[in-house]
């Protein structure tokens, strides 16, 4: 067996950031615990607004939630209604003013979270998983692009092989881009 890694850890400080961000000392068990109320309580109060991330953001006396999803108009509601709802939902869990950021995202067939949870709500719903996936194909057209992308087509047709040219030089400044080599 291999260690296994987190590929998070791999990207923290680099593309991506924490989900929790504090810098109260001492209070880091009521820190998590709290977190973890929130999380939980915005992942059943948001079931169906296909939540991506939450990213909680702490000072002294309020708490930043950051909600990236690809249906922002359920979360913030007619006039902003819903938002103010929440934040008074969520204030009396942590007995801090809360403040609640909406992140739409642009792709959200890009979105490994927003996919899965997608399809895992259908087959809750007594739907084939197959039928949920090839669904998932057609609502998210990005899945079924990358299937039909230049390099997917070359592993599967023998017709027409092709190989990934590899860059001869490894500087940063000069690194060409590699380019599908088709021969016939």
């Amino acid at each position: 067996m291999g260690q296994k890694v987190n590929p998070i850890s791999n990207r923290l400080g680099v593309i991506r950031g924490w989900d929790s961000n504090w810098s109260e000392k001492g209070k880091y068990p009521a820190n998590i615990l709290e977190d973890y109320k929130l999380r939980e309580y915005l992942n059943v109060r948001l079931a169906k607004c296909s939540v991506s991330r939450v990213v909680i953001e702490r000072t002294l006396k309020m708490i930043t939630i950051t909600v990236c999803t690809s249906r922002p108009g359920l979360i913030i509601g007619q006039g902003g209604k819903d938002v103010e709802a929440l934040k008074k939902e969520l204030s009396k869990i942590t007995d801090k003013d809360v403040q609640i950021n909406v992140h739409e995202v642009k792709r959200p067939e890009l979105d490994a979270q927003i996919v899965a949870s997608t399809i895992a709500r259908q087959v809750e719903g007594k739907v084939a998983y197959r039928r949920a996936v090839k669904a998932s194909r057609f609502r998210f057209p990005a899945v079924s692009t990358a299937l039909k992308s230049p390099a997917a087509k070359c592993s599967r047709k023998a017709a027409l092989p092709c190989t990934l040219s590899a860059p001869t030089s490894t500087t940063l400044s000069s690194r060409p881009t590699p380019k599908l080599v088709f021969s016939v």
